[in-house]
């Protein structure tokens, strides 16, 4: 009788598990070398598999058939085996049975790698010892990560022979002896089991397929107990098909002895078993027919995972003569840790969306508060500008200080745009675009910084038009951040080669740069937020990391793709943009636009304009510069000051910051409405938030207008004649 295996497969219930116990391949390279065999009778297969796992710094062995594999295996041990099914002559299954019949290899676990798998192929793999499948061709990524864990389980394996005494190895025998008398059984219920326990993330819904598993394979009911994060303990979970749940759930908390069993497993962290409680509940107590009056035994596993226990599962019986035996425990057992591990995947990724939320809030709130300063900054320069106070050797200063306030509202809204984005709150508004006058509106922004470092640029654009549909403001921001990016990884007086074309029904954008370059390992990292190709080379060249990862979001939004391309370090780099072709558009007939005449009317009337901003600065700037125009400015630094100043000055035009304190912008705009003396003022909404949600929530408050700050004060007087002159 061949050696049983043990039961790997505890281990690989989901990829998201994989990725949580074996983060990038850490610790592999920190133990000894192990072994990985690949048995494989294609060379290409074995050069595939060999490249993949090269990073792992282990010892990679091929073999090209399973003799070869056997007989290699007599003097050999390695960590895992990676087999091809389908094999001429001695194939994977009669291999990987022969493999289990030796002592010496029947630990080793078993990889099948296989083109086709169905359930039949599937039971009979798991029945020889099989730990996962994998279908070819297969993902590197994955690949990798599965392995891990079976070399940094061969390597802990290794170490704990070392360390194990003669009982800790008997307990082990004897776990293994149990699972290999119940393999055939279990193998279809572990089936399932692994489905439901990988089926989803939420634990609610987790605990309800596992309670429901359970019955009648393991017991009469069930209950899932899990600690909350006040450290009590509730039934979240309970399934009793034979009665109704909800008043066995109900029964069983009323009950002492139960009760404090689930407190002695939680503290304990080891299994109980109670011979019999009595649930004393009347048969009229029961909303949905009669209870049973005793229940057991009742057998009590904890749910540890990681040296935390996050719960209890209770199995119990009312049928007279049911016990779990010896292997139905070890099963109970082996599913508890299943559950262990899935919940503790629950949990990880609760508290990963947790902190991605706090992240995104942050980011979001970061932007928030960084559009406050620039605002008073740009509007104060612009002021100093129409005032004529530069000096005419000081206009280099002021393009300077343009140029830098420019750079820094374009970050900011590259964090804000990312945080929406993983929130999925960006809505593209999508229409039919001509992508060379947009690409090259794009350069023109993108422009003085690149002729600032002296490179040398050039445009290559087809004659006919080439139309996509899309976002406007999103395509020029691809390519803003695309150009911006090629020009701060380009050394000074570098080269950048722009090129518009058509292939196969896309639009293809192409940026190559004579700059930095990438190194083949870093390709594929670039695009993850808040990627470094090389921090520690040039400081001065590192900036968030954010532009990339945007620029790849609003491509895919846009039905498109990215991708990069560099012959290494110190060759360039070269970035190209697909798109899905349109047809063109329309030819629009011409609108009647408001008079000219009636808009420079509109925009040179005197106004009594509100300033109402908690800063002082954005306030006295913008008073300022409508100052210059000819309008009379009153300011406000709150809601209550606002509507006092608004009863004495009844302004035409309100500017109203939204984040003011105690009383915020929307309420100070409510109550402007209510009052006779500014009901009829127009209300300008001035924030750091600029999302649908906020213009809607603008709209219903009574605004005329929202403005994302920092505004750009050029454009405030075709924005006051804007509103001024929709009521004619």
């Amino acid at each position: 009788m061949s050696t049983p295996a043990p039961d790997f497969r505890r281990v690989m219930t989901t990829e998201d598990t994989l990725r949580e116990t074996a983060p990038k391949y850490a610790g592999v390279a920190g133990g000894a070398r192990a072994n990985i065999l690949i048995v494989d009778d294609r060379d290409d297969k074995l050069l595939v598999f060999t490249t993949i796992l090269e990073e792992l710094n282990q010892n990679v062995v091929t073999k090209r058939s399973g003799e070869d594999a056997l007989r290699w295996l007599l003097e050999n041990d390695c960590a895992v085996i990676l087999l091809d099914v389908n094999m001429p002559g001695m194939d994977g299954f009669e291999t990987a049975q022969l493999i289990r019949a030796r002592p010496r290899s029947s630990h080793i676990p078993i990889i099948f790698i296989t083109s086709f798998a169905d359930e039949m192929h599937t039971v009979r793999g798991y029945s020889l010892g099989a730990v996962d499948y994998i279908l070819a061709p297969v993902v590197a990524d994955i690949l990798r990560t599965k392995v891990t864990v079976f070399v940094q389980l061969f390597n802990l394996r290794e170490q704990a022979r070392k360390k194990a005494d003669e009982r800790v190895l008997l307990a082990r025998e004897q776990a293994a002896r149990a699972a290999a008398e119940a393999l055939t059984r279990r193998a279809n219920f572990l089936a399932d089991a692994s489905k439901v326990l990988s089926s989803s993330l939420d634990a609610d819904s987790l605990m309800a397929g596992a309670a429901r598993l359970l019955v009648p394979r393991l017991g009469d009911f069930s209950a899932i107990t899990l600690v909350q994060g006040d450290g009590s303990s509730s039934v979240r979970s309970a399934w009793a098909p034979a009665w109704n749940a909800e008043d066995m759930h109900n029964a069983m908390v009323r009950e002492p002895a139960w009760l404090g069993a689930v407190d002695e497993v939680l503290s304990t962290g080891a299994q109980k078993t109670i011979e019999r409680i009595s649930l004393g509940v009347p048969d009229a107590s029961a909303r949905h027919g009669p209870l049973p009056r005793d229940i057991g035994p009742l057998v009590m596993l904890p749910l540890a995972a990681r040296g935390k226990t996050h719960g209890v599962l209770s199995l119990g019986f009312a049928s007279p003569g049911r016990n779990l035996g010896d292997a139905e425990r070890a099963l109970a057992t082996d599913i508890a840790g299943r559950l262990a591990m899935a919940l503790d995947n629950c949990l990880l990724f609760k508290k990963i969306q947790d902190a991605n939320q706090r992240t995104n809030e942050f980011l979001a709130t970061l932007s928030h508060e960084l559009r406050n300063p620039l605002a008073p900054i740009r509007t104060a320069l612009h002021s100093m500008d129409v005032a004529g106070l530069w000096p005419a050797e000081g206009q280099k200063l002021r393009e300077m200080i343009e140029r830098q306030i420019q750079r820094m509202s374009h970050l900011v809204d590259d964090l804000l745009d990312v945080t929406r984005i993983t929130q999925g709150k960006i809505r593209l508004r999508k229409e039919k675009v001509e992508l060379r006058a947009k690409m090259m509106r794009a350069l023109e922004t993108s422009r003085p910084p690149l002729e600032e470092a002296g490179h040398q640029i050039t445009v290559s654009v087809p004659d006919e038009e080439v139309w996509v549909e899309g976002d406007r403001v999103r395509l020029q921001q691809i390519f803003e951040n695309l150009l911006i990016n090629a020009g701060k990884y380009t050394h000074p007086g570098g080269r950048i080669d722009i090129s518009l074309g058509t292939e196969q029904g896309e639009a293809v954008v192409r940026i190559r740069d004579s700059g930095v370059g990438i190194s083949a390992e870093m390709l594929p990292v670039i695009w993850e937020m808040f990627a470094q190709v090389n921090p520690a080379a040039d400081q001065t060249q590192s900036g968030l990391g954010i532009g990339l990862s945007l620029a790849r979001k609003l491509v895919e939004l846009h039905g498109g793709r990215i991708e990069a391309a560099s012959d290494g370090l110190g060759k360039g780099s070269e970035f190209t943009v697909r798109l899905p072709l349109t047809s063109p558009a329309a030819a629009e007939p011409a609108l009647i636009q408001p008079a000219a005449a009636q808009k420079a009317e509109a925009s040179s009337l005197a106004r009594r304009i509100l300033v109402v901003d908690d800063n002082a600065d954005a306030a006295d700037s913008l008073k300022m510069l409508l100052g210059i125009w000819g309008h009379e400015v009153e300011i406000a630094d709150n809601g209550a000051m606002a509507l006092e100043r608004a009863r004495a000055f009844a302004p035409e035009l309100v500017f109203l910051d939204i984040g003011l304190p105690e009383m915020d912008g929307y309420e100070v705009a409510r109550r402007l409405r209510a009052e006779a003396g500014s009901a009829n003022a127009k209300l300008i909404a001035l924030s750091g938030y600029g999302a649908e949600r906020d213009h809607q929530r603008s709209k219903e408050a009574g605004f005329d207008l929202h403005l994302v700050k920092p505004v750009d004060p050029r454009n405030l007087p075709g924005v006051i004649a804007s509103v001024f002159a929709e009521q004619r």
